[in-house]
């Protein structure tokens, strides 16, 4: 309910991350997950069936091979028709959710080729003209698959762990095979916490991204004195979640020593977030 909270105008990405931490927890996550989105991406109300998409989206990007098996099924597909289809919610859904929906299908019949079901339910509605022409999706829209473990993965990198756990499996003492559950639930939490902080980073400096272009674009309007009193309100709420951004990329960095390339990405995002802050200080000042 609060990631997709239709009374906030943009993306409460921390309640999306701890969602996907939830579907990536819980045994029964990829299954329940989809259920619960189709709900709320069949909602009446824009911003809510609009932030549910995102939460879909970025659900695909970090919830694995499981949750890809739950969203190439029917049962699933159809939720997801029913928006589009006039003989359900399509008379009344907005384009933009619409248009929406459409992207996702037809971005997974790209990234999920092997999902035969994906792309019969995309020429189903091709065939039946609801989507007349495939939607230009950025390419950035377009979310590539991971691949169900990681290749830096602990089970794959710490040696020593893998062939303690592999000499613990290979016994026939009772106390070994306890101790080999053990470890596999400490290699499987310790492997969920890096995922964990890696799907941070991802997505903050993905927040950050779509925030500053948001910020510079109502700027701009706010120059030629072109923006409503909404829009302004809009305005204040990112400059106001760009500023909590702010020490959430200094922690990042924190975490990221170790890691250059990804270092890099994180100051690179810094610079645009203190440019965009700067921008809006100035010009709002000047008013």
């Amino acid at each position: 309910d609060k990631a997709t909270d239709p009374s906030i105008p943009v993306e409460n990405w921390e309640c999306i991350q701890q969602f996907c931490d939830q579907v990536n927890a819980e045994i029964e996550g990829p299954s329940l997950a989809p259920r619960l989105l189709a709900h709320k991406i069949q909602s009446p109300q824009e911003t809510e069936a609009l932030h549910a998409l995102t939460v879909l989206e970025t659900c695909v990007n970090n919830c694995g091979e499981k949750f890809h098996k739950e969203i190439a099924k029917f049962r699933f597909l159809n939720e997801l028709i029913k928006v589009l289809s006039p003989k359900y919610y399509g008379t009344w859904s907005s384009e933009k959710v619409k248009s929406r929906v459409t992207e996702v299908i037809f971005s997974w019949t790209i990234w999920f080729p092997q999902e035969v079901k994906i792309r019969d339910a995309y020429q189903m509605l091709k065939k039946q003209g609801i989507v007349k022409e495939d939607p230009k999706v950025p390419e950035d829209k377009i979310l590539p698959p991971p691949s169900p473990r990681p290749q830096d993965s602990i089970f794959d990198t710490d040696e020593e762990k893998s062939k303690l756990l592999a000499r613990l499996l290979r016994s026939d003492h009772s106390e070994d095979l306890q101790a080999a559950n053990r470890l596999i639930k400490s290699m499987i939490k310790e492997e969920q916490e890096k995922s964990a902080k890696v799907s941070r980073r991802v997505n903050t400096i993905s927040e950050v991204s779509e925030s500053v272009k948001s910020m510079d674009e109502l700027l701009e309007s706010y120059k030629r004195q072109e923006l409503s009193t909404s829009d302004q309100q809009t305005l204040q709420t990112l400059f106001q979640r760009c500023e909590k951004l702010r020490p959430l990329l200094f922690r990042l960095a924190s975490e990221t020593v170790d890691d250059d390339e990804a270092l890099a990405e994180i100051l690179q995002a810094n610079d645009k977030l203190s440019q965009a802050l700067g921008q809006y200080r100035q010009v709002v000042a000047s008013r």
